[in-house]
């Protein structure tokens, strides 16, 4: 069982929301759709949904066309940011209302609703109204209804968005178990990159409409294709910085080089481009071959545990996100570190041409 798209594309008076985009989806799989707010991920949800009709392409479902029929008459459930639940129903007819509309026999409604409420921790909750729940309750219940129908395709459009730090935490561990046990082809949207480490299973990294890389969520992470798949897949986004690959050596400017090695060691002598996440940036070297950049601090943001470093390196706006809580000076000179492991090397046209050395270790 899959779902499967075959050159789908959005357009929206005259305006492109997808570009022609294949992707299949395997039964019993985790999908998350990661990427910034306006990239796309909610229109191709409705693609798959069958709630937009494609401009070109098609939808296949089992290996059915189904890219013209009715979302009613689809396998799909899906669930929104704002979450929603009928007020005047008990949490039981909630969960059930889906099954009662498809006109099933009523001790299959309740062994249906009981077994989908024991999964989501509502059983002692069913005789309640969702106004009496708690936000992360009313957020269980809605999923419930919409895995009750044992829709064969859930979609989860950012679900979790508008619940406090601490339900998310708990629903996002929560959610990967429900997933499992359902056997359905889940597709959750965020613009989380921690999220998405944390549920798991395949991403696919969107940027103005296009997937620019998908697979497995560790592999896209640790070894993005491209400099777009790096931005999409960092937060805050990696940072860059313009190289020069002269002889066996990488020049990172300020006077910093590094060995080029492995398969830098290959690349034709040129221009390229340097990319390294904010966790990597430190203010106080942490290995003997770190490189060591002076850059001006601009703001500082601390989060408790950590704080993140705003920085200018001549121009080139850098963040950085280091341990502790640190009292800086704003506006005053900041050397910081690189280890030379930690950086991907991209060509001028954004493509990745040497991964890092930690990518390479799974």
């Amino acid at each position: 069982m899959a779902l499967e798209l075959r050159n789908i594309s959005k357009v929206v008076n005259g305006q492109t929301h997808i570009y022609p985009t294949d992707l299949t989806l395997e039964k019993g799989t985790m999908n998350v759709l990661l990427g910034p707010t306006l990239s796309g991920k909610t229109s191709l949800m409705r693609l798959m949904a069958g709630l937009d009709k494609p401009a070109s392409g098609q939808i296949l479902w089992h290996g059915e066309d189904v890219t013209g029929m009715r979302v009613q008459d689809r396998q799909v459930a899906m669930v929104y940011q704002q979450f929603i639940n009928y007020p005047s129903m008990s949490v039981y007819d909630n969960i059930a209302s889906p099954l009662r509309l498809q006109g099933k026999a009523r001790a299959e409604i309740d062994r249906a609703v009981k077994a989908t409420a024991d999964l989501m921790k509502l059983t002692p909750m069913l005789d309640r109204k969702p106004l009496e729940l708690s936000g992360g309750q009313q957020q269980r219940c809605a999923l419930a209804r919409a895995l009750v129908k044992g829709a064969g395709l859930v979609l989860l459009d950012e679900p979790l968005a508008n619940l406090d730090y601490k339900l998310r935490e708990e629903l996002r561990i929560e959610i990967p178990k429900i997933f499992e046990e359902s056997g359905a082809i889940f597709v959750y949207a965020t613009t989380e990159p921690e999220e998405a480490l944390l549920l798991g299973g395949n991403t696919a990294a969107l940027w103005e409409g296009r997937i620019a890389q998908f697979g497995p969520t560790p592999e896209v992470y640790r070894q993005p294709v491209d400099a777009t798949t790096a931005r999409v897949f960092s937060d805050p986004p990696m940072n860059f910085l313009n190289v020069t690959k002269l002889g066996q050596r990488i020049m990172f400017g300020d006077g910093q080089s590094a060995a080029a090695t492995g398969p830098m060691a290959d690349l034709a002598d040129g221009r390229y481009i340097a990319g390294f996440r904010p966790n990597h940036v430190e203010i106080r070297a942490q290995s003997p071959q770190a490189m060591e950049f002076e850059t001006r601090l601009v703001v500082t943001e601390l989060t408790g545990s950590e704080t993140f470093v705003h920085l200018d390196h001549h121009g080139e706006k850098w963040v950085g996100l280091v341990h502790g809580v640190h009292d800086l000076d704003l506006g005053a000179a900041l050397r910081v570190y690189i280890d030379p492991s930690h950086v991907y090397i991209f060509g001028e046209n954004g493509d990745l041409v040497a991964p890092a050395s930690y990518a390479l270790a799974a």
